[in-house]
């Protein structure tokens, strides 16, 4: 069996994403320098960034994610909305949609299927490791749903992205966990954002 992983762009003030988010700011306004490093790789220096992102997903087989991930909308379904990614996301295995409205899976090109998960963090997980078989599962956002699977000891790894910049508001991954000790396994550095690993100590 895989272990439960996340990996998320975080600011030096700790927001992982910014506030009021919309079809024009899927992350939220202010939040852009969190992901502009990702469309820089191929600048001198950026070798080791590029590495880590041609690697995040290579022992993935299942994403969970909340619905703010998926979707700007509340309440009962938009059956029209079909993700932020166009055609073909970028997840490549199944995806796990933690929302409390139902909707029936919803199949993309590249191999990504969308099912909604409306019983919770944990039956998500077990459905997730079940796709997975012995690979990852990842807790691809947002924050506060990887936060829910932190306070309830469900995940095992954390890569955590700093970007020099603060944002000044919006949603810090951390907010609300209390006391929380965290094993740091590695650290890669580059000129624009520095990616700190850490295992999750299991009570």
């Amino acid at each position: 069996m895989g272990i439960v992983t996340a990996n998320l762009a975080v600011s030096l003030d700790g927001f992982t994403a910014g506030p009021q988010q919309s079809l024009e700011h899927p992350f939220g306004t202010g939040a852009d320098a969190l992901t502009a490093w990702m469309f820089e790789t191929g600048e001198p220096g950026r070798e080791q960034d590029a590495k880590l992102l041609s690697t995040l997903h290579e022992n993935t087989g299942a994403h969970i994610m909340g619905r703010n991930m998926f979707s700007p909308g509340r309440g009962p379904w938009d059956e029209d909305w079909k993700g932020w990614w166009g055609p073909e996301p970028p997840y490549h295995a199944p995806v796990f949609v933690l929302t409390h409205h139902e909707r029936k899976p919803l199949e993309m090109a590249g191999g990504t299927t969308f099912h909604f998960v409306t019983d919770g963090i944990q039956a998500a997980l077990e459905r997730a490791r079940a796709a997975a078989g012995d690979r990852d599962v990842e807790i691809a956002g947002g924050a506060a749903t990887v936060r829910q699977y932190l306070a309830a000891g469900l995940l095992d790894a954390l890569l955590l992205h700093l970007v020099p910049v603060a944002i000044g508001a919006g949603e810090r991954l951390f907010e609300g966990l209390g006391e929380l000790s965290l094993d740091q396994t590695e650290v890669i550095a580059s000129p624009t954002v520095t990616h700190l690993r850490y295992r999750v100590p299991r009570a």
